[in-house]
């Protein structure tokens, strides 16, 4: 079979892989859409946040369809389309799947049956691959007990992660505003759904994010981790206001002006992830109908995954980049 493998840091190849196998307590997967995320640039430069090895197959954000189960195996059978979480428990530790065990960037794979979660049929393939990143984002908004139509979200950073939560948050009835400087991804979030976008690198967006707002966000999510949002996270939210951290940046110092925590009475609570919501993140997408395709502005075969990440480089131009497996 095909699979996309980084062989070490920075070298990402396209080659022929050896077929998989399953054993009686898992199940054979083949790969339908797969998306790019941020992590896994950071896993080709060799930083990814957990200790990683070489040979690796990326690939998190992923739906395929069920061809093979073992024996003892219930609840699946071939032709169930599925997705799957990404941090994997074993007996052996503690896995995450596309980083520190191969992922879905090949043509099959097996799974265990405990960590995927079939899709209806009202969830097509192309909203599936998304479902891994919006769960993250759906979470987030959740950790503070969702929203409503009577409130006001401002989501900071609008790469894929600010525009899951963004599209969360709008099919939950809330009005949404997002802050970026990326042309493309205010688009998006305009396509999405989001009452307005602001461009922090043409406006002062605190100003602006208070003039719009009336008084600032019931709910703030910072969704990039770079230095100039996390500065402006606190200024963006109203009094007894809540802010949700999602963006992850690690190691560097960031003057933050911490006192807006108390003096607006903010509660603050930080995201990793998103465990225990995925059924929930499902149905919430069957139901609402909730629309995610602006987001993906690109698609790939797996012969091209090498162009595919290229381009995935530069958010002028793309936002999430999908490789079409099978």
């Amino acid at each position: 079979m095909k699979a996309l493998i980084f062989e070490e840091p920075n070298n990402l190849v396209v080659s022929e892989a050896q077929s998989p196998s399953i054993d009686d307590n898992e199940v054979m997967i083949r790969s339908r859409q797969v998306g790019i995320c941020h992590s896994d640039y950071e896993l080709l430069a060799g930083q990814y946040i957990i200790p990683i090895s070489y040979p690796v197959t990326p690939g998190h954000e992923w739906v395929g369809e069920v061809v093979e189960v073992g024996r003892n195996v219930v609840g699946f059978a071939p032709g169930d389309r599925v997705v799957g979480e990404c941090v994997i428990k074993t007996s052996e530790r503690v896995h995450h799947f596309g980083f520190s065990m191969d992922g879905a960037n090949r043509e099959y794979f097996a799974a265990r049956p405990e960590w995927l979660h079939k899709l209806p049929d009202a969830v097509d393939d192309a909203k599936g691959s998304l479902i891994e990143p919006f769960t993250c984002g759906y979470y987030a908004v959740m950790r503070h007990g969702g929203v409503n139509a009577s409130d006001t979200v401002v989501i900071s950073g609008g790469g894929t992660i600010g525009l899951v939560t963004a599209a969360a948050a709008i099919g939950m009835g809330a009005r949404v505003i997002v802050v970026d400087p990326v042309p493309l991804r205010r688009q998006v979030a305009e396509e999405l759904g989001a009452d307005a976008t602001v461009d922090p690198t043409r406006c002062d967006p605190i100003e602006s994010v208070q003039e719009i707002t009336k008084g600032g966000g019931n709910l703030v999510v910072e969704c990039s981790g770079h230095a100039d949002s996390l500065t402006n996270v606190f200024q963006y939210a109203r009094d007894e206001g809540c802010v949700s951290m999602v963006g992850i940046n690690i190691g560097q110092k960031i003057p933050v002006e911490l006192g807006k925590i108390q003096t607006k009475n903010l509660s603050v609570r930080g995201t990793i992830g998103s465990p225990g919501i995925w059924p929930d993140a499902v149905r919430f997408l069957e139901r609402t109908g909730t629309n995610l395709s602006p987001i993906q502005t690109h698609h790939f075969g797996l012969d091209d995954a090498v162009k595919a990440f290229e381009l995935g480089k530069k958010p002028n131009l793309a936002v999430k980049v999908t490789l079409k497996i099978g």
